[in-house]
């Protein structure tokens, strides 16, 4: 996977935008950065399209901008011309995509069938654009082509929002998915800015869908350990379970015999995307313990501590 691609994968949400004038496009890209997401895809929809590129490539270089609607070879250089990284299109034109692939550009073509995915993969493709998504079958209808096509991954893009969003997402064919309803039109021009920084950054906390797991406590020794889970089962009825290094009571309280990370013990927060949640972490200046990740037996991240302190207790990310 190309380096733009991974870059997708961790944001998890692609705003698809359509701007009638670039005076909004400095803007709009400051929305979007403060509420979490620094990447948009810039439809060529509209004439603004291109000087918008532009003006968020060179006034904001941390962002992730691409070209989307993306129908003709001229497109293309102006759009590549003007900062874009990625390339979209809604259907897939073997000529586009042919030229973007000798030209080293990231393009991601729509695919809605079989037949477009087996012309994909011919032209060296493994991502391509799902659209649009719900009216051509949404989650089911890229399950069902994944089947036969194991090493194709799926950007769906059309009808997703908030609320189908997590759906999507933990298909693990799926490396993003595109979206509008935090960039609607009519905020744009009504210069609601401030509006499209909340909706973006209540896009990324649903999508991550951080809680509060358990609270882990440090004993420091195994029979003190087993002493308090006894007290807090036959007061609570809570359920003991005894481990290796601890003593989960309840499933919210750890008692550990020995800690590594938190001198008082340490706070687990879960997540729907422990990579992705790292992702967005370190954006906001959040610096991680990588020792101390684990994986499962796929390579996925599943638990990481933070290097920061929570007043005596560690904190660490897991998985939901």
């Amino acid at each position: 996977m190309s380096q733009v691609l991974k870059e997708m994968s961790n944001i998890g949400i692609i705003p698809v935008v359509a701007l009638n004038d670039a005076k909004d496009a400095a803007p709009l890209a400051k929305a979007l950065i403060d509420g979490g997401l620094p990447c948009a895809e810039v439809t060529f929809r509209t004439d603004a399209a291109e000087e918008s590129i532009r003006i968020m490539a060179t006034e904001y270089p941390e962002m992730l901008i691409g070209a989307g609607t993306v129908l003709t070879i001229d497109q293309v250089d102006r759009a590549v011309n003007a900062g874009a990284k990625f390339i979209v299109s809604p259907g897939l034109n073997p000529k586009i995509v042919k030229y973007c692939l000798d030209n080293n550009i990231v393009v991601i073509p729509g695919c809605t069938n079989p037949s477009d995915v087996e012309v994909a993969i011919e032209l060296g493709l493994e991502t391509v654009k799902f659209f649009p998504a719900e009216p051509a079958g949404g989650l089911p209808m890229i399950k069902a082509m994944s089947a036969p096509y194991t090493k194709m991954k799926f950007m769906p893009t059309g009808g997703i929002n908030e609320n189908n969003l997590k759906s999507y997402l933990d298909f693990n064919k799926i490396i993003a998915c595109g979206g509008s309803w935090m960039v609607k039109n009519d905020l744009i021009e009504a210069g609601n800015f401030e509006e499209i920084t909340k909706l973006t950054r209540n896009a990324v906390n649903k999508m991550l869908g951080y809680k509060l797991k358990h609270m882990a406590i440090n004993i420091g020794d195994s029979e003190l350990a087993n002493k308090l889970g006894d007290d807090l089962e036959n007061m609570f009825g809570f359920e003991k379970c005894e481990g290796l290094e601890s003593i989960f009571v309840g499933g919210q309280f750890e008692l550990m015999k020995s800690h590594k990370y938190g001198e008082k013990g340490h706070i687990a927060i879960g997540t729907n995307y422990v990579e992705r949640a790292v992702y967005h972490l370190k954006r906001q200046g959040v610096e991680f313990i990588e020792e101390s990740a684990q994986y499962d037996a796929k390579g996925n991240l599943t638990l990481i501590f933070t290097k920061n302190d929570f007043n005596g207790f560690a904190l660490h990310l897991t998985k939901n």
